[in-house]
């Protein structure tokens, strides 16, 4: 018996070097791991949201030269918004009126220099470098398969959908989307990207649909992933490369950002944009100007129409969704929205001359009361400062 336990303690003391070794030879990728199961932990979500670059690879943007963003007198915002601001743990806010910062306002810890996590905000930015990229005959034609650019898709579940369908969250891939159940899909692609997986690979394992691609809308951030794999196809070229060259540089950021990648290097364009609040107003404003900034034409104006008129829309609250803009219920003409989880938006109301753009760490963000009090809100700013749109 004694010989039995000896030995039995000796695999112990084993089997702890063993895994000890694995733990410091896969530190990093346990690390990361660890901060995405608690990543929207209360105590840590505003620390998180700002330092996404520690917890995750990445790999830096090329701002240029920060561009003016001129002061205008301070505006006097609506009733609420103070208590909207707290309660739903928004931590940066920026107002533009006709292109000036008319409101400004940093919470929780954070500041204006504070490099911040857009989630599917960054669908939409990934949007206006397509823009470019159809306008200058590189992807002439958004109705041919996305297999064309990305063949390593064709035996996926995206095998048959065009580019189009893609763009518009019609792509009939099912995936699901549940941030609360720890084996959703989307879950289960954090943790890809968490332990230094290739988001690549990941996409082509997909093969459950749930119809053929056009036949309904339904929201799979992974199709963006897919429109990432088009553009890096069609150019041989990193997003990043691209983002810097076409938009970033260009419009002059308050600071560098950065891009959240995965093992291989490649940019997490369904969501792992980040830059400042300011910088994400930029964004909001070269939309609300037809794409045209300091005398440039960045994003052709007929992009900025086609891509922000809606080819779909979700029932329950009855938005409009275009090539990855959201349009808001009972959309005025000229209303545009970029939506992320947790708080992150860029609102534009282009006839007003109005953006906002918000980061928050908004926990309950997800419920439709929270939504329509948004978009209320955003209206009444909006309608404050200019009541009369052009």
């Amino acid at each position: 018996m004694r010989k039995i336990l000896r030995r039995l303690g000796w695999v112990l003391v084993v089997l702890v070097v063993v895994l000890a070794a694995l733990g410091l030879w896969k530190r990093d990728e346990v690390m990361r791991l660890w901060a995405v199961n608690s990543l929207f932990e209360a105590d840590r979500i505003v620390e998180n949201f700002s330092q996404m670059d520690t917890m995750f690879q990445s790999v830096p943007l090329d701002g240029g030269t920060p561009s003016v963003l001129p002061q205008g007198p301070d505006a006097t915002m609506p009733d609420g918004l103070e208590t909207w601001i707290t309660q739903r743990s928004v931590t940066g806010m920026v107002v533009l009126h006709d292109g000036a910062v008319v409101f400004e306002e940093y919470r929780l810890g954070t500041g204006r220099d504070d490099l911040r996590i857009s989630w599917s905000v960054a669908k939409s930015a990934l949007s206006l470098l397509l823009g470019t990229l159809v306008a200058d005959g590189t992807i002439p034609d958004l109705d041919v398969p996305v297999t064309d650019y990305a063949p390593e898709l064709r035996g996926s579940a995206y095998a048959r959908a065009t580019i189009r369908q893609v763009l518009q969250m019609q792509s009939g891939v099912s995936f699901d989307e549940d941030y609360m159940d720890f084996w959703s899909d989307i879950n289960r692609m954090g943790r890809v990207l968490a332990m230094g997986g290739s988001m690549d690979g990941f996409t082509i394992g997909q093969t459950a649909r749930r119809g053929p691609p056009g036949s309904d809308w339904a929201y799979v951030s992974l199709d963006t992933h897919v429109i990432g794999m088009v553009i890096r196809g069609a150019t041989g070229r990193s997003i990043p490369e691209l983002m810097d060259e076409r938009l970033l540089r260009p419009l002059g950021l308050e600071r560098d950002g950065y891009y959240v990648t995965d093992g291989d290097g490649v940019a997490f364009v369904l969501g792992g944009l980040n830059l400042t609040t300011r910088d994400y107003a930029r964004l909001g404003l070269l939309v609300a100007q037809n794409g045209a900034w300091q005398g440039r034409q960045l994003v052709p104006a007929d992009w900025i129409a086609e891509s922000t008129a809606p080819g779909a829309f979700e029932a329950e609250l009855g938005t409009g969704y275009g090539y990855q803009w959201w349009l808001p219920p009972e959309a005025e003409p000229g209303e545009i929205w970029a939506r992320g989880v947790y708080g992150q938006e860029i609102w534009i109301d282009r006839p007003r001359g109005v953006v906002i753009a918000v980061n928050a760490a908004d926990r309950g963000f997800s419920t439709r009361e929270v939504t329509l009090e948004k978009v209320a809100l955003f209206r009444a700013i909006a309608r404050a400062l200019s009541p009369d749109p052009t």
